[in-house]
């Protein structure tokens, strides 16, 4: 009898101790995870990362070749009649593309909150095209009727786009949701053609100068140019082992030039954090 009594303390004071250690267990302090977002992610440090996505380019060519045709008429009679360069041609087009890139940033995290510093680069094809053409009838300042038919084309080719952002977000478990903002600069070709013909008819003219055919054409070409804006967005990285982490994101840029271009893209990419 005296050896169970003195087994069962012995198993009490065990027992005892062991609950008072129990409260220093990592899984009562909730610091072992059983599942992405148990454990919250430390994003704290610097990281890069590689890219690739789709978009569609929203673009507005109303207006964009006014200063081609403008260039081809100054000082005639048609056009100080007609303002045949202020014609509204062009209009609106969306195109998809896709491309491919990387980025590198740092970030601050004060508990949940993270503020970070981004440069995010695209390489692909975003852009497109739009033709269009009017016609019309008017009497110019020298008494002539002008029958003037104004065809226009323009396009806009963006190879290289690149965003230097201010982000913030929240850590969610191993998850790290954002926003961002910041300036945005691309590369772009723009070419920009007119092409503007018709008759003059006067018939109280002298015999040779009833009707007078024209025919002008002109193209303004960018290479290479330098476009900027800027851009704004939302996304999520996901901490998947270690310091590397999986993102997906939607970033909206607006560019501003000849041609006014905006492009939205849908990325998924794959980091680092140092």
């Amino acid at each position: 009898m005296r050896r169970l009594l003195l087994a069962a303390v012995m198993c009490g004071t065990a027992h005892g101790a062991y609950a008072a250690d129990m409260p220093d267990l990592p899984i009562l302090r909730g610091s072992l995870s059983d599942g992405f977002g148990t454990v919250r992610t430390v994003w704290q440090g610097y990281y890069v990362g590689g890219q690739a996505g789709v978009g569609e380019s929203d673009m507005n060519f109303t207006g964009a070749t006014r200063n081609v045709a403008a260039r081809l008429l100054s000082g005639t009679a048609i056009e100080n009649s007609g303002q045949v360069s202020s014609w509204p041609l062009g209009g609106k087009a969306s195109v998809r593309g896709d491309g491919w890139g990387g980025f590198v940033g740092y970030n601050s995290q004060w508990d949940d909150v993270v503020i970070g510093v981004e440069a995010n680069y695209m390489h692909g094809k975003f852009g497109g095209s739009r033709s269009d053409s009017m016609s019309r009838f008017f009497t110019d300042s020298l008494g002539y009727t002008d029958g003037v038919t104004y065809q226009s084309t323009a396009t806009m080719s963006i190879s290289d786009m690149g965003t230097l952002r201010a982000r913030a977000g929240y850590v969610v478990g191993a998850f790290l949701p954002y926003m961002f903002g910041g300036v945005a600069l691309g590369q772009a070709d723009i070419v920009r053609s007119a092409h503007i013909f018709g008759t003059q008819v006067n018939p109280a003219a002298a015999p040779g100068f009833t009707n007078v055919p024209f025919n002008v054409s002109g193209t303004d070409g960018k290479y290479s140019h330098l476009i900027y804006g800027y851009s704004a967005g939302v996304g999520l990285d996901v901490n998947l082992i270690g310091g590397l982490f999986a993102r997906v994101e939607w970033e909206y840029i607006r560019f501003t030039s000849s041609i006014d271009t905006n492009v939205n893209t849908v990325r998924a990419g794959v980091g680092y954090k140092f």
